[in-house]
């Protein structure tokens, strides 16, 4: 993955160059790496199937401070289909990364598809859908910058009823954060494969009180691609993902 003999201003250019999300990362996060004196690249971890080749790659960067940072970059293709381009995505944040590796695995399940283009068939992805989770386990929060990861949170979801200025106020107050992935199914919808992953932002804030955002990752789209929906609350992100089986 990496080239012994490239520069670390070298490295960070061809990543940069190479992310399709790399105008995602911060100015601030982009000045940071300027400074980088030097570069440690590693495998953090990797999925291989007949539909999907994933890996997650760990840069770590010596800054002129003295500090460290980290990028993740995920890399991903169409597995045995050679014909189907990889594609590298940046994420500043470790938890994105876990978010957008899973968003892929979610997608790109090795199950079968299940529903069939009849009632019955919708009435099964309908009950997927709304049923009851179970129990979760403890959480454990993590304060890693959790004000920034709500407000990424809320800046990617396209869904017009997004939770609006008064929880990105509330949210302003996160110290630490933690991400449930509480739903995957992959499914059919109106004839074509459709994947849903619903996650839980769960935040502690400063007055000790808990809140959460319920993010929606589906590529029940028109043009099959990834979509994000945020919302304030669990029942209405499950709405929104039954009625994505309708409409589509």
């Amino acid at each position: 993955m990496s080239d012994p003999y490239e520069t670390t201003e070298q490295h960070l250019e061809r990543l940069l160059r190479c992310a399709l999300n790399s105008f995602d990362l911060s100015d601030t996060t982009v000045d940071q790496l300027g400074t980088a004196l030097a570069h440690s690249s590693a495998l953090h971890s990797s999925h291989h199937s007949a539909v999907l080749h994933r890996e997650t790659y760990r840069h770590t960067y010596l800054l002129a401070d003295g500090t460290a940072f980290t990028l993740w970059e995920l890399v991903h293709g169409g597995g045995r289909d050679a014909s189907v381009p990889r594609r590298h995505e940046l994420y500043d944040d470790e938890g994105d990364a876990q978010i957008a590796a899973a968003r892929l695995a979610g997608t790109f399940w090795d199950t079968p598809a299940f529903g069939e283009e009849s009632l019955r068939g919708d009435m099964d992805v309908l009950t997927l859908l709304m049923s009851v989770p179970p129990a979760p386990h403890p959480r454990v929060y993590a304060p890693d910058n959790s004000a920034d990861h709500a407000r990424r949170v809320l800046r990617r979801a396209e869904n017009g009823d997004r939770p609006g200025a008064g929880t990105a106020g509330l949210l302003r107050a996160a110290f630490a954060h933690h991400i449930t992935q509480v739903f995957g199914r992959q499914c059919r919808v109106e004839g074509r494969d459709a994947g849903f992953t619903l996650y839980e932002h769960a935040f502690l804030l400063l007055d000790g009180s808990e809140t959460s955002l319920w993010e929606v990752e589906h590529t029940a789209t028109p043009d099959g691609r990834h979509m994000c929906e945020v919302y304030g609350d669990e029942d209405t992100a499950r709405r929104a993902m039954e009625n994505r089986t309708r409409i589509c």
